[in-house]
């Protein structure tokens, strides 16, 4: 019988995250309209301190280095099942995007309101699959700093995607506040 590692189907859960990220990016409309290079600067900051917490062991992080879930195999299996899992969301939003996907608050030319697959539910189902693959990563690493790059991403993303609500509030008036009556920012309306 073949045993898999948690960390092994993490890591490839997210090489097979990135290598799509990059060939989608090749097929993507040209920018209409970006945000400001500051606010990219300010995500690109929020981006690589969370990685950095979630990937580097350093001992000045003291106390975030303590454990928020015992070592143990079925969190370990529940973590890398979550990260396959929000992977695969993400990819499916991103598919569903197409070439409308922009990695900062932008539109691009020809934009559409993109409304089906996981948009028919959720306005920004690409970053609940990335939350739900990291809450996976952060439980396989099990420990506070992996939670803590957690709650900065969560945060992050919340930011970036009520500027990208602005955006298309803007852009598509009455369409976008239909669409937005009828989904849920990162989870499904509940109504």
């Amino acid at each position: 019988m073949i045993e898999f590692d948690a960390g092994t189907i993490i890591q490839a859960a997210w090489i097979i995250f990135a290598a799509y990220w990059f060939l989608a990016a090749l097929r993507v409309n040209r920018v209409k309209q970006r945000e400001p290079f500051g606010d990219t600067l300010v995500r690109i900051i929020i981006g690589v301190t969370a990685f950095l917490l979630i990937y580097s062991s350093d001992p000045r992080f003291r106390t975030l280095n303590s454990r928020f879930v015992p070592y143990a195999p079925w969190i370990r299996g529940l973590g890398a099942a979550l990260t396959s899992v929000g992977i695969a969301f993400a990819i499916w939003a991103r598919n569903h995007i197409g070439r409308y996907w922009s990695s900062s608050v932008s539109l691009r030319a020809g934009h559409q309101l993109v409304r089906t697959g996981p948009y028919a539910r959720i306005r920004h189902p690409i970053y609940t699959g990335i939350l739900l693959a990291l809450a996976g990563t952060a439980l396989v690493i099990g420990r506070d700093r992996a939670l803590l790059a957690f709650v900065i991403m969560l945060v992050g993303f919340a930011w970036k995607a009520s500027r990208e609500e602005a955006l298309l509030a803007r852009e598509f008036g009455p369409a976008f506040d239909e669409h937005k009556r009828l989904t849920g920012f990162f989870l499904p309306r509940l109504s």
